[in-house]
């Protein structure tokens, strides 16, 4: 298996249940904040600070309410 850096997608756990055929989960920051605001990551904008990743099938990886522990930067 590879593992291929640099996708470029449009993840998010906002998604009105009529809109779509599968059940989806939501996500917890927009459960706590009462929005559909926050998305997962957004082509060519953003990606969440608490965006983990993608585990195989279609299962996002998130860490709120903690603090992203793949985080890189500042220490």
């Amino acid at each position: 298996m590879k593992k291929l850096r640099g996708a470029n997608m449009d993840i998010d756990l906002a998604t009105s249940e009529g809109e779509i055929e599968w059940q989806q989960d939501r996500c917890p920051w927009n459960e706590a904040e009462g929005t559909n605001a926050h998305k997962c990551a957004i082509k060519n904008v953003s990606i969440c600070p608490y965006f983990c990743g993608i585990e195989y099938l279609d299962t996002v990886l998130c860490s709120y309410p903690h603090e992203n522990p793949l985080e890189e930067g500042e220490e």
